[in-house]
């Protein structure tokens, strides 16, 4: 009698730890997600150390929108159309597998130009102004020297994007974007693999879209703290950042 008792218990535990598992992977594919950010090609807007909410729900869904990504439809289901501006997650088209977050710049049907350092959306010049403000940004294991911009596109929307002061894309081919694709660029324009590279991101389809970066929640510089600087934790945290509405 014990036994079996002691057989329900288990049985009831295992109940409950896979409906516990059921729901966590439920809100994590069809409301919100926590990413971290491991590189620099979004400074100054996203550090690396950021932990961010994504919300899943913003482009609607598709394989990708789970874990794994199963392979059970090419379709993209409740679509809704990004916005200029966005800050994306996406599966890297290389390989459908890999995380990346970019600010949107060109939506189907635009073209895309660097022109003598300024940017250019079917053939007009996005407006930039200069926030007299020069800062040291990190970029992998080195650090540039930037030039801070205040960039407004077509829709009205506005971010910073820096610039290296020692040498930054002054003229590109054109980049016209195909239907059902979009081409996105990391804010730390001379430190970023992004659509820009055709090889490497190229332009990213509309299924790979994964949600909207909304808030950050959490950061740390990783610098200061980590798994043998545990110690540093507190003098890492930047407070200023936590629960931080994004754009």
């Amino acid at each position: 009698m014990k036994m079996t008792n002691f057989k329900k218990s288990i049985l009831e535990n295992l109940k409950t730890l896979i409906g516990a598992l059921i729901i966590a992977v439920l809100i994590r594919s069809l409301i919100v997600q926590p990413f971290y950010i491991p590189s620099s090609s979004m400074e100054p807007t996203l550090l690396v150390g950021d932990r961010i909410f994504v919300l899943k729900y913003s482009y609607g869904y598709s394989k990708h929108s789970f874990p794994f990504s199963p392979n059970f439809s090419n379709m993209r289901y409740f679509s809704k159309e990004p916005t200029q501006g966005d800050l994306v997650v996406f599966k890297t088209p290389a390989d459908n597998r890999t995380d990346y977050i970019k600010r949107l710049i060109g939506l189907p049907g635009d073209e895309i130009q660097f022109i003598d350092g300024d940017l250019y959306i079917n053939k007009k010049k996005i407006k930039r102004k200069s926030t007299l403000i020069s800062n040291t940004i990190r970029c992998g294991n080195f650090f540039l020297e930037t030039a801070n911009y205040v960039e407004t596109l077509p829709n009205g929307v506005e971010y910073i994007a820096v610039y290296n002061k020692r040498g930054t894309l002054k003229n590109s081919k054109i980049f016209k974007v195909p239907k059902d694709h979009f081409f996105l660029m990391g804010d730390n324009r001379d430190c970023s693999k992004d659509s820009r590279f055709l090889d490497d991101v190229g332009y990213v389809k509309k299924i790979n879209l994964v949600g909207k970066a909304k808030f950050l929640f959490f950061s740390n510089d990783t610098n200061k703290s980590g798994l043998i600087k545990f110690w540093n934790l507190q003098s890492s945290l930047r407070t200023e950042r936590t629960f931080k509405k994004l754009k």
